[in-house]
């Protein structure tokens, strides 16, 4: 229920167990996450029904709430598995669950009464009388349309009831198409964005034929390097967080159920701080706003943009050059677990990219605090010493210079990775 005055919500994403683990100790209010089904994120890795239970359950004894989506566009092959999906989640018992599609509202209404059902952007919320219509059909809760800026979004709270809560995205990848309802990737590719599968034609490199010279093609430069005309900037409204509170949003909601345990774990410790400094008065969030600045640029991104909020973007909320993200930091674990080995403590992690012994890298708390240690010692599982790590994913014992909590995660600055 929307309170003036009541700081709103920090939403974050987790594309797994272990990501969701990272959001809640890193600051998240609630955080959203999808199944194996229905969530719009089929390339994501999402949860199984095991680890969505075990996920919800942590986050509860965390005081943290769980929405999950079930916001594809459903086609009616898709209704009956989607029914037993929804009484499986009835079992659960998310706080939310996040709804696209009208049939999926009526079926989500049936079988999971108890449950709060959300209003996804994918369903175009973009004024008022849409707002109260979901409200009429049972919506706790509206999920504005990027295409709406702070203004509208003022004008729809001042004519919707208190107990209809707002929310809109503070940060994350913008799509090129109207809400995210994109048919490039179905024409492309015949993977529907709509039902989960997007391949992300946006990002690609194109160029120019004309229509009496077929095979003819003729780059659109921008520069050298070429054009990616559909690819926009990433949203970033880490230094306008008094702006989206002023409008009367609920739940600031953060992009990314396919990114890493890192971004998240960056992204929702430097808004949580915003958040909570801007609580403590609007001097002590102006006075860290370089910090803010300096922390959310080492998340994974683009380049960065206010979107639609402050009216219609212009060219520079597009990037011309290039289709690939900045990356300051590299992801290289977080921690899960110790275990004593010769007398030295020594932390468990899945590796996720390659390190060496004698490397210096960051340990990154939940705290803010960033704590610099030397990499002493590597062992596979069984002990065994290794000079380096080069295979993704296999599961490491490492002994630091510098104390790593359960949960802590563990980075290296780009330049210094060995290659």
């Amino acid at each position: 229920m929307h309170q003036e005055g009541k700081l709103p919500e920090l939403l974050i994403p987790a594309s797994g167990l272990e990501v969701l683990k990272t959001a809640v100790l890193f600051g998240a209010d609630a955080v959203y996450i999808g199944g194996e089904a229905f969530s719009l994120r089929a390339k994501a890795r999402n949860f199984t029904q095991e680890e969505m239970a075990e996920g919800i359950r942590f986050a509860h004894e965390h005081g943290v709430k769980v929405y999950v989506t079930v916001n594809i566009l459903a086609h009616n092959e898709d209704l009956e598995e989607a029914d037993e999906y929804l009484a499986f989640l009835n079992t659960v018992r998310p706080d939310a669950l996040l709804v696209a599609d009208p049939g999926l509202f009526m079926r989500a209404r049936k079988i999971c009464p108890q449950i709060d059902l959300h209003i996804s952007t994918q369903a175009n919320n973009v004024n008022y009388e849409t707002f109260l219509f979901w409200r009429e059909l049972g919506a706790k809760r509206v999920v504005c349309g990027r295409e709406l800026s702070l203004k509208e979004i003022r004008q729809i709270r001042e004519r919707i009831p208190d107990d209809l809560e707002i929310e809109a995205f503070v940060h994350g990848a913008m799509c090129i198409s109207y809400s995210g309802r994109c048919l490039m990737s179905n024409f492309f590719t015949g993977r529907d964005a709509n039902r989960g599968a997007c391949t992300h034609p946006c990002r690609w490199k194109y160029s120019v034929v004309e229509e009496t010279r077929p095979g003819e093609y003729m780059p659109v430069y921008e520069n050298e390097r070429g054009t990616y005309i559909f690819n926009s900037k990433d949203l970033c409204m880490i230094e306008h967080i008094p702006d989206m509170i002023a409008a009367g949003i609920d739940s600031l909601k953060i992009e990314g159920r396919m990114k890493t345990a890192l971004y998240v774990a960056s992204a929702a410790r430097t808004y949580r701080k915003a958040l909570d400094d801007y609580a403590r008065g609007l001097q002590v969030y102006e006075k860290n706003m370089d910090w803010y600045r300096e922390q959310i640029r080492d998340c994974t991104y683009r380049s960065f943009t206010t979107g639609f909020f402050y009216g219609k973007p212009g060219n520079d909320a597009q990037i011309y050059d290039s289709n690939t993200y900045v990356n300051n930091y590299t992801y290289l674990g977080t921690v899960q677990g110790f275990r004593e080995l010769e007398g030295s403590r020594y932390i468990e992690i899945t590796q996720k990219n390659k390190f060496c012994v004698g490397d210096l890298i960051e340990i990154m708390k939940p705290d803010c605090s960033n704590i610099t240690a030397r990499v002493l010692d590597i062992r596979n599982e069984d002990g065994e010493k290794m000079d380096s790590c080069p295979h993704s994913r296999q599961k490491l014992l490492i002994g630091l210079s510098a104390q790593a909590d359960l949960y802590d995660i563990l980075r290296q600055k780009t330049a210094d990775t060995a290659v």
